[in-house]
């Protein structure tokens, strides 16, 4: 597509089309799920420590359990969503959801708790994967970053709706109904992953190109415009190369799995799962109660479900470096005021303890537009076709990787180095996520995905491959 034509469907934005914006929300919901899943945690985890007199490391491990459970999953939805397609590695997942959740409702012990929460861990690992990668395929290129920040505003409404009824349920200690609660939506979810369509891209990629036009033309504003797609994806698909065998022939192809895997580093290492995950503890930190806690972590979840509806409006205005930029600079500045009120411990002032509250939440905020949603969809959108499951699924396994070290390290690094100098470690690491995203991060904003891979492939600068 050339320029003339992007500066022109750039300057008038079309409605999206009824069944694109329908098929992509419903998938969108595996974000709900997966919002859920981290939520819930944070307030059932002190009940689950009494009951079961677990320690500080048991603790660690039942978070962190579910991440393990995730990267496994992430590791095997690349092949199954080739295989078997987005569509049913999506009703996996959600089958999946359901047996976990029902798992932790049953566990009499530690151990099973901690294999119920990997079981939920493989259905996110599933979803975290297929969902972005199936959204950026039935979108178009117009609406493709709004769409993909709505599996993001999923997740953060997962999480709210997570610390809320943690926040009820704690009146009667039921830390088995904060964890039971997952199965009701997972089973809506199962319901709705069947009347979803299948990629287009996949079913090209399978070699049924009638089913993928079919498809593609009810996805899209006129049948012409669905077969200048169709005639897109057909050219890149007589490049032979996939997977693992790209990734060692094509150096191309590596610079953009390994863009995948840094963004992921990248998100984990600002901290935004230690605050979900811990989110609790760190208000007690800051000299909270018990009921402080669970309403202080509500709010949390409120306000990152807000600010990310301001991703959703801008993110195909004003372009995906801008905001992560703006995004790490304000998270990095969060934490660093956090690190510092924290260093009066918790026989500071009520003031210094609510002001901890108001710069915790600038951070969320700053996140919540950034680094959250726009981190998967870049990741979704600079591997090429052939390689593109291969490459999402080496991004979503670093995220969950990553995102176990964390969950499994951040009790302890908090007994070691103390409140203030762990949360100035993460701001010191979100100023240095300032500097990559300025060298790295390519601005994909109105660009075909066929466009970003001829780039990529002609040897651009990896910050070079969008606009």
């Amino acid at each position: 597509m050339s320029d003339a034509i992007l500066n022109t469907r750039l300057s008038v934005r079309r409605p999206m089309v009824g069944r694109m914006m329908l098929a992509a929300i419903l998938a969108a919901v595996a974000g709900l799920m997966f919002g859920l899943d981290i939520g819930v945690i944070s307030g059932a985890l002190g009940f689950i420590a009494d009951e079961f007199h677990a320690s500080q490391v048991a603790q660690e491990w039942i978070v962190s359990s579910m991440m393990f459970g995730a990267a496994i999953g992430a590791l095997c939805a690349g092949r199954s969503s080739s295989a078997i397609g987005r569509r049913k590695s999506l009703i996996l997942s959600a089958a999946l959801f359901v047996i976990g959740a029902l798992g932790c409702v049953l566990a009499h012990s530690v151990t099973m708790l901690i294999v119920a929460r990997a079981v939920l861990g493989l259905a996110i690992g599933i979803a975290s994967f297929v969902a972005p990668l199936y959204i950026s395929e039935v979108a178009d290129e117009d609406h493709r970053g709004s769409l993909i920040s709505v599996y993001q505003l999923m997740i953060t409404m997962g999480i709210l709706l997570a610390f809320v009824s943690d926040a009820l349920f704690a009146y009667a200690h039921a830390w088995r109904w904060m964890l039971g609660i997952v199965a009701v939506p997972g089973t809506i979810f199962l319901v709705g992953a069947f009347f979803l369509p299948d990629s287009p891209r996949w079913l090209m990629l399978r070699g049924r190109e009638s089913d993928a036009i079919r498809t593609l033309e009810s996805l899209r504003h006129s049948r012409e415009e669905a077969h200048k797609e169709i005639s897109a994806i057909r050219a890149q698909l007589t490049q032979k190369q996939r997977g693992f065998s790209m990734f060692m022939e094509n150096p191309n192809f590596r610079r953009s799995v390994m863009l995948g895997i840094g963004l992921q580093i990248v998100q984990q290492f600002t901290g935004i799962n230690v605050v979900m995950y811990y989110a609790p503890r760190i208000f007690e930190v800051a000299g909270f109660g018990q009921d402080g806690q669970m309403w202080g972590t509500a709010t949390v979840g409120l306000v990152n479900m807000l600010a990310t509806f301001i991703a959703i409006g801008f993110v195909d205005r004003w372009g995906r470096r801008p905001m992560l930029i703006a995004g790490f600079i304000i998270m990095a500045a969060g934490m660093g005021a956090l690190a510092t009120l924290l260093a009066a411990g918790p026989s500071a002032s009520t003031m210094t303890h609510y002001l901890s509250v108001t710069v915790l939440l600038c951070f969320i905020v700053g996140f919540a537009f950034s680094a959250g949603p726009l981190i998967w969809i870049l990741c979704a959108e600079v591997q090429p076709l052939q390689g593109r499951d291969f490459g999402i699924a080496c991004s979503t396994l670093t995220n969950w990787v990553t995102n176990m070290i964390v969950g499994a390290t951040f009790l302890s690094l908090l007994s070691t180095l103390g409140a203030s100098h762990t949360f100035w470690l993460y701001a010191a690491l979100n100023a240095v996520f300032i500097l990559v995203t300025i060298a790295f991060v390519p601005e994909t904003r109105g660009v075909a995905l066929e466009s970003i891979e001829r780039k990529l492939n002609a040897g651009y600068r990896l910050r070079d491959i969008g606009r």
